[in-house]
């Protein structure tokens, strides 16, 4: 594997943009864009390979690792004692547990239905 290879790259289509944006999410905000997906994901991996060789010929540290990253499915939320009740109240509201009412809201800010 490559060193390059170590780093999500992600092409999304951007309808304020009108065409395809490349990024590193974490490390490289939008760095290329164009009308087609597969060009501007070749690009994005050749933007990678060149700030990795900059930065190991430089002798700096590359940024952690993005891809194939294991998640263990588990984090801790802070937040306020009143919110915490509030979403309490509804779970208990709507039957199901503390986790299951956060789990589904999460799911439906990231994952809006078409």
């Amino acid at each position: 594997m490559k060193p390059a290879d170590r780093y999500l790259k992600l092409v999304e289509w951007s309808d304020a943009d009108g065409c395809y944006v490349g990024s590193v999410p974490g490390w490289l905000g939008a760095c290329c864009h164009g009308d087609d997906e597969a060009s501007v994901y070749q690009e994005l991996c050749q933007i990678v390979a060149e700030w990795v060789d900059t930065l190991t010929r430089e002798g700096q540290p590359l940024p952690p690792a993005t891809a194939g990253k294991a998640y263990s499915g588990k984090f801790q939320l802070r937040l306020s004692s009143d919110l915490h009740q509030t979403l309490a109240i509804k779970a208990l509201q709507q039957g199901e547990s503390l986790n299951h009412l956060c789990v589904r809201l999460l799911k439906e800010a990231v994952q809006p239905s078409a």
